[in-house]
């Protein structure tokens, strides 16, 4: 068996420096074998930097996800050839830098992790993600003998989410989705063997909307006006996903949902 962990969308510093202060307690505690974050919205709130994901990276992340937001911090775009551990989606025209999917050997075999973004209410509008999902689960399986595969859907409707998982049931481990901020608990295995969350949440502050402040975004909804989005301040609540697989035939065990309510200072 080996047991992954994937913690939800990482909102600014107050988030960042949750995971990694708490990365490697956590893989202890839980005794986990891989670890994967979405750093989609881990610098300032929007994006990541070469900076943030190597911090992640070093901390104990094996495997870095992100999202709508991967482009908004401009070095990025630069970095994605040096730092095959970070992705993008999956679904994006041939040629855009990084990759959708990356295999990383462990003590327990081979582990590949596939970030793809959902189409409903989201831009940039990419490629069919269930028709993308099609093909690279096929070349990962036929061609590179991999059992073992986490998906990081990015989707904003619960409903493109939860068909992702059951259109992937018994091809892949896992299928997990981000980007809502909310984490769901309908954490479940489908009935061929693979794990299901509609949202994992975020790691960001507990007292926000969505990991900002409160006031800005109240101000916003109340006066129509644009405002700037500040990440708030306050306890972080870490949010995700511990699954247990089969490594031998890739089907899921167990999963239980990760929640934890950090100390002010921890």
């Amino acid at each position: 068996m080996i047991r992954i962990l994937f913690l939800g969308d990482i909102v600014g510093e107050p988030g960042r420096k949750a995971v990694r202060s708490r990365l490697h307690h956590i893989k202890t505690q839980e005794d986990v074998d891989f670890i994967i974050v979405n750093g989609e919205n881990s610098a300032g709130g929007r994006g990541i930097t070469p900076k943030i994901c190597g911090e992640l990276l070093k901390a104990g992340a094996q495997v870095v996800t992100t999202g709508d937001h991967v482009w908004d911090q401009r070095e990025i775009v630069e970095y994605f050839p040096k730092q095959p551990l970070l992705l993008r989606p999956l679904n994006y025209p041939a040629g855009t830098p990084g990759n959708g999917s990356v295999i990383v050997d462990t003590e327990k075999g081979k582990v590949a992790v596939i970030n793809v973004q959902g189409n409903t209410f989201m831009n940039p509008p990419l490629a069919n993600p269930f028709l993308a999902m099609e093909e690279e689960v096929k070349r990962l399986r036929k061609e590179e003998g991999v059992k073992v595969i986490f998906v990081d859907f990015h989707a904003e409707t619960t409903s493109e989410s939860i068909a992702m998982g059951w259109h992937l049931d018994g091809t892949v481990s896992a299928v997990v989705g981000t980007h809502t901020h909310c984490q769901t608990a309908d954490e479940k295995i489908l009935p061929k063997g693979t794990a299901h969350l509609t949202d994992a949440g975020m790691c960001g502050p507990d007292v926000s909307v969505l990991g900002r402040s409160v006031e800005s975004v109240v101000w916003r909804f109340k006066s129509g006006m644009p405002t700037r989005f500040p990440v708030a301040k306050g306890q972080v609540r870490l949010c995700g996903l511990i699954v247990d697989i089969d490594e031998d035939t890739g089907k899921a065990t167990a999963v239980k949902r990760y929640n934890e309510l950090l100390e002010l200072g921890a």
